[in-house]
């Protein structure tokens, strides 16, 4: 009973983290199409330039708390309190050191106006402490649908402030704008739909608790967001913002699937993961079945956004944004196996191994600064390759850990991978057939690829009776049939 109470509520929950992370992100990508179109490269570039100080100044507030928060079987209302008002500090130390550091960012990059778009920027990182507590609990309870509601709304109302401030001829301060009202939204309505409220209580007995789990996870957390955009830091340095305009174009369009879907999965998965940490027979076959799923959706995404890429560019961005487009292709390469990360690695967080999750990320970053300083003299594409080939393995360490703790080998992963890999692979082939047809209309030719893409995979899965796309099916049923009797 209590075993499928809970995979309920983790089908549930993974419907409304589905519906909130493909809502909001549905309604980001038009609008970042839209002003795609208004704004120049060099405009995305001058944002992407700042990035990285603010993900690592994001990740300092949290801290690892939120998710020590989670894996915690019994947390307190003590402890709530605590780590809220301590991400309360870190968001206001963050943020000033962040505007101390301005002058020097704009000299780094030689931008003038950086400085300003950083003081104005850092303001998101007090806001976003007010809200981090309130989206743990709610990731706690999978309560995802209140998430949904909140993300959505903040995700349309700054939307339209940034394309009417970018039609107006605001530039680049559209962005600036667009990020701040989006945080403060979202926060102010997490708020007005969570009922948790703190108390004047602060216990550092309470933070001290989580710290041996939190601070790893802070640790990894900090390496993994350094080096996750330390290739827009060298580009930026070593290109102009333009060319940087193209690449985080481009690694936009490979993040709106795979770090939805790989979003979507860490929420539902860690907590799901944590309740289950000590039946290592019940953790492994939600791991193995979460794999086969996951991939299946992945693999035909990335093969096919790969594909496509020129007529897509061509349709939505116009020519201007055609240089991304061989930076696009390289990097689904890279997406396919990013999901596969976030489930191995969040076993080890259900498992409380951050220890061993911070070890593996500081081995993976040292092999990122030794194929970067390989790779950057040759260009952007050969510095992509690299990232393939860390990907490829971070993939094998991250896997082989994950295999001793579940008995769960490599072997065994990668066979339960292949058969979506093979299906992909051919959906693929027929997808880039379609372009000897001699079709001239770029939105034809990508409307048509799309259609032979959708159909030639839903009916190969279904011919082959592929077990996941089944489970898929089966889950999609269920979660419909039990949301129309509530």
């Amino acid at each position: 009973m209590e075993a499928d109470n809970l995979k309920e509520k983790a089908t549930h929950a993974f419907l409304w983290s589905a519906t909130e992370r493909i809502g909001q992100q549905g309604v980001q990508f038009v609008i970042s199409i839209i002003l795609a179109r208004l704004l120049l490269p060099e405009e995305f570039g001058l944002i992407a330039m700042l990035t990285i100080f603010m993900a690592i100044s994001q990740s300092l507030i949290n801290s690892g708390f939120g998710q020590a928060l989670i894996q915690k079987k019994n947390s307190t209302y003590v402890d709530e309190c605590s780590i809220f008002y301590f991400n309360i500090l870190v968001g206001f130390l963050a943020a000033g050191i962040l505007c101390l550091a301005a002058p020097q960012i704009g000299i780094f990059y030689n931008q003038p106006l950086l400085p300003l778009l950083t003081y104005a920027l850092s303001l998101n990182l007090v806001i976003n402490s007010l809200g981090l507590v309130q989206t743990t609990l709610l990731t706690k309870r999978l309560d995802f649908k209140t998430q949904a509601k909140v993300s959505m709304s903040a995700t349309v109302i700054s939307g339209s402030i940034g394309v009417t401030m970018a039609f107006n001829g605001y530039g680049v301060w559209s962005l600036v704008v667009q990020s701040l009202s989006s945080n403060l939204l979202s926060t102010a309505l997490l708020w007005s739909f969570n009922s948790w409220r703190p108390s004047m209580i602060f216990s550092f007995s309470a933070l001290r608790q989580m710290f041996t789990f939190g601070s790893r996870l802070l640790a990894a957390g900090l390496l993994n967001t350094l080096f996750d955009n330390i290739y827009l830091v060298v580009i930026g340095k070593l290109f102009s913002p333009g060319v940087l305009g193209f690449y985080t174009r481009a690694y936009g369009l490979q993040q709106l699937p795979v770090a939805n879907l790989s979003n979507i999965i860490s929420r539902v998965t860690f907590p799901v993961f944590s309740s289950v940490q000590s039946d290592k027979d019940r953790l492994k076959r939600g791991v193995r079945e979460t794999l086969s799923m996951l991939v299946l959706i992945n693999f035909p995404m990335m093969i096919g956004l790969a594909v496509v890429a020129n007529p897509l560019v061509r349709v939505l961005l116009t020519e201007k944004w055609l240089p991304c487009v061989p930076f696009l292709q390289l990097l689904c390469v890279v997406g396919m196996l990013y999901p596969l990360h976030v489930i191995n690695l969040n076993v080890l967080n259900a498992q409380g191994r951050s220890d061993l999750f911070f070890r593996l990320e500081v081995v993976k970053k040292v092999l990122i600064v030794i194929v970067i300083i390989i790779t950057y003299r040759w260009g952007i594409i050969a510095m992509i390759y690299g990232q393939i080939v860390t990907s490829i393995f971070s993939y094998f360490l991250n896997s082989y850990f994950t295999g001793k703790i579940l008995n769960y080998p490599v072997v065994d992963q990668i066979a339960d991978l292949m058969p979506s890999l093979i299906i992909s692979l051919i959906m693929g082939t027929l997808i880039y057939s379609i372009k000897y047809l001699g079709i001239t209309s770029s939105a034809i030719l990508l409307l048509t690829q799309i259609i032979t893409g959708i159909f030639s995979f839903f009916t190969i899965c279904y011919l082959l009776r592929v077990p996941a796309f089944l489970k898929i099916i089966e889950i999609a049923k269920t979660t419909i049939s039990s949301e129309k009797h509530v």
